[in-house]
């Protein structure tokens, strides 16, 4: 972990060169001491520097050369050089070897122990170390090719194999030895190198499901489940139980599906892991929902807002009072989005209060609560309490119901910003949504600031992304879908020839030819026009009119224009787009 001091003069050297104001990185230092993170951390986190701008900053500050290493393979030689258990704890990895120098990146230059604990190694092999500064993601990429998933549990199950498998084996008539299952050591390393290679691949779940004759490990990366690892069927019983001692689940209830939580210290950042388990014929299966603090704020360019949109976002997020909605399916990021909205509002002087199922991300500064319908706290009698709580911003988590409707539209009216999702397939749905719900169409033209319908699509790896051409029946259609735009999002339209890119596959993006996902978006802002038609019945085809009056692009409108611009691929934009 970078040094107090440290960061105090990096964060001063900001200040001095005009990039961070002084309120800024006081209110970034008091952050830094309660959630235990770097300074560089937060300062991308909130927006303030791209990880490459930063990078570049600090190589000027510290007097390292910078280095991008996130698209590049790495000589296995070179990597044995130092032991991949002192790049993981120092977060230091070897890069190249000139002659009797070797290269070595960071993304902390002020750890001095890192620097100790390399020169100790190049003293003992004969060798010179050399420095240079990273980032996260670069590390991440080394540490990824040292070994896979599949050899480091290989070599944990090679242990087990030297032990009495009777202690692991998944018999309903045999009782299992929980002592001997606890204490064993391949188990515990299996877990933690199941868990370690989930968070370094940007996995967002990971699932451990029974089979017949073995245990399927899959990880969920940019939305889609990919087979990770395959298990020996006698050491599943082991592994579920491990994960149920990590949570404080009971380890001896298999009849019953359990939550739990468990909070790991993985790659130098506090992970959060949400866990479900679930009884199964043969056994119990396991989800693990991975909640990274450090990835869970994103801006809204970085969400793949752009042009028209971005615009209309930020005058909507301005206005002093309403209510912000973004709806889409389950899985189209619409808690993301809400985030991002959150960064942005999260100063001082307001007071921000949450009602989330369940909280995935922590944002400080902001009063996150966690309903429990169990006993009785549920989003309508959760929001009539933050209404005493002299809230100036509320983020509600899903607006379910008529009476958390109109709690909602109740407290837009008297003054406070309120955001929330529903679950409407497009934006202009989101207003019949709430007729239907039985809010009076008066008040819901008085309160809604925008609407935002999404969906997500795979970012395409730059380093592999491969340049097509579009046959001319599909021009004919993208054009087809453009003639109804108006000239402000026509001018976000590349020039003819259009250049087009589909997956390819390589190390950095696993083989997929993705990595990351952005947002398709429709947006509906709240005009005079728009309110005349709600008030006056909100009849479907004049929502759609004055959608399209305002600029409003479509999913698959929104779709093309990422694809024209080289984000996504056509099969991604039609898979998750297309009617």
């Amino acid at each position: 972990m970078a040094t107090l001091l440290s960061q105090k003069d990096f964060g001063e050297y900001l200040v001095k060169q005009g990039l961070l104001k002084k309120p800024q990185l006081e209110e970034l230092r008091k952050q830094v001491q309660v959630e235990q993170r770097s300074l560089e951390d937060l300062l991308t986190q909130r927006g303030i520097f791209t990880p490459d701008s930063l990078l570049k900053t600090k190589s000027e500050f510290f007097g390292f050369p910078a280095v991008n290493l996130s698209t590049q393979n790495i000589d296995k030689e070179v990597l044995k050089l130092v032991p991949l258990e002192t790049s993981q704890y120092y977060q230091i990895v070897p890069f190249r070897r000139d002659g009797a120098e070797v290269w070595l990146a960071m993304v902390h230059p002020e750890n001095f122990k890192a620097m100790e604990a390399v020169e100790l190694v190049a003293r003992q092999n004969g060798w010179k170390p050399r420095y240079a500064i990273t980032t996260n993601e670069g590390l991440m990429q080394v540490l990824r090719q040292y070994s896979t998933l599949t050899t480091e549990v290989g070599e944990a199950l090679k242990m087990a194999e030297g032990k009495d498998q009777e202690v692991f084996r998944d018999d309903s008539e045999e009782e299992v030895d929980f002592e001997q299952v606890l204490k064993s050591a391949p188990v515990a390393k299996m877990v933690s190198v199941i868990l370690r290679h989930a968070v370094e691949g940007g996995a967002s779940d990971v699932h451990i499901e029974p089979g017949e004759a073995d245990t399927r490990v899959r990880f969920r990366v940019d939305g889609v489940l990919h087979t990770s690892l395959t298990l020996p069927k006698y050491i599943h019983a082991a592994v579920i139980s491990r994960i149920k001692v990590l949570a404080n689940l009971k380890i001896d209830e298999t009849r019953l599906p359990q939550d739990g939580r468990i909070r790991l210290k993985i790659i130098d950042k506090v992970i959060d892991f949400r866990i479900s388990t679930l009884p199964v014929v043969g056994n119990e299966k396991v989800v693990m929902r991975i909640l990274d603090p450090t990835t869970g704020v994103r801006t809204f360019e970085g969400l793949g807002f752009k042009g028209y949109k971005l615009r209309v976002l930020n005058e909507a997020i301005t206005k002093p009072h309403g209510m912000f909605l973004v709806t889409g399916p389950t899985g189209s990021g619409k808690t993301t989005t809400l985030y991002a909205v959150l960064n942005i509002l999260n100063h001082e002087e307001v007071n921000i209060i949450t009602l989330e199922d369940p909280v995935e991300y922590f944002l400080s500064g902001v009063n996150q609560s966690q309903v429990n319908p169990e006993v009785g706290f549920t989003f309508a009698s959760g929001l009539r309490s933050i209404l005493r709580q002299d809230p100036d911003i509320i983020m509600v988590g899903e607006i379910r119901d008529a009476e958390t409707a109109e709690l909602a539209i109740h407290a837009s009216l008297t003054g406070h910003i309120l955001l929330s999702t529903l679950h409407t397939n497009d934006a202009p749905s989101a207003i019949l949504r709430l007729i239907d719900m039985h809010m009076e169409p008066f008040l819901i033209a008085s309160t809604i600031n925008v609407i935002v319908a999404q969906r997500l699509v795979r970012r395409l790896c730059d380093n592999c992304k491969q340049a097509v051409s579009l046959v001319p029946d599909v021009i004919s259609d993208i054009k087809k879908e453009f003639e109804v735009l108006n000239a402000e999002v026509k001018r976000e339209i590349p020039t003819e020839p259009w250049a087009v890119f589909q997956a390819k596959g390589c190390n950095h993006c696993e083989n997929t030819g993705y990595r990351g996902r952005l947002a398709i978006s429709e947006i509906l802002a709240n005009t005079p026009e728009l309110q005349r038609i709600i008030v006056e019945g909100a009849k479907p085809y004049d929502l759609k009119s004055e959608f399209v009056r305002q600029g409003g692009t479509s999913l698959i409108q929104d779709g093309y224009l990422k694809v024209l611009a080289g984000l996504t691929s056509l099969e991604e934009v039609v898979s998750v787009a297309k009617d």
